[in-house]
């Protein structure tokens, strides 16, 4: 299950521009206002569409907007799985200067929507997307996220930085991969704004 999650993480970073720049370590206040801001910026985005807006697809093989509400409903219930698993392991304080990657640099690769990756299959939304409504998207979230906002509330910030563990770009800390699963909903937020800025996006 770790092996799997450090697999999602390496879809969006490996083959994008990783950046080291910016401040490389945040406290929680930070990561929970992030989770916060993401979910903001996720309902204004999406708030008030109708179903034939939340349905419309650019082109077959595209999602739309109910797609990646699904998307990121799913995908946040199995990474919070996955991280909870992984914060399991034994604390490894002394390989905490192993860790590279900054906070911003983890966040502004996984919203460079320059590099479109591919979801694993248990990932893959339904060929018609299941919300017809987003207000029950964004509930099903909002009852999601408090999960993991619990769970954040109840370990501290030392418990996430040294839970240190491999991936296939290098040593990467639990703080990391909790600001993962809120800077994947931030990426697939700017999908839905391309969804809702092209020509031939539904009025109403």
């Amino acid at each position: 299950m770790k092996h799997l999650f450090c697999c999602l993480i390496a879809i969006a970073l490996v083959s994008s521009s990783f950046t080291q720049t910016g401040n490389r370590t945040h406290d929680k206040d930070f990561l929970l206002n992030y989770f916060e801001q993401t979910f903001e910026n996720l309902e204004e985005v999406v708030e008030g569409l109708s179903e034939k807006q939340l349905q419309f697809k650019l082109a077959p093989e595209k999602w739309s907007v109910s797609q990646c509400l699904e998307h990121i409903v799913l995908s946040e219930k199995l990474l919070l799985g996955l991280v909870k698993q992984a914060m399991e392991s034994e604390p490894a304080p002394g390989r905490k200067e192993e860790v590279k990657i900054t906070d911003e640099g983890l966040i502004g690769s996984m919203t460079d929507r320059s590099f479109k990756a591919q979801a694993p299959k248990v990932l893959v939304p339904k060929e018609k997307g299941i919300y017809k409504s987003a207000a029950k998207a964004l509930e099903d979230l909002r009852n999601q996220r408090q999960e993991i906002l619990d769970y954040i509330s109840d370990i501290s910030l030392e418990d996430m930085r040294s839970r240190v563990w491999d991936s296939p770009f290098g040593p990467i800390d639990g703080y990391h991969s909790f600001l993962y699963i809120s800077a994947h909903t931030a990426r697939h937020t700017l999908q839905i704004e391309e969804i809702k800025t092209n020509i031939t996006f539904p009025k109403k």
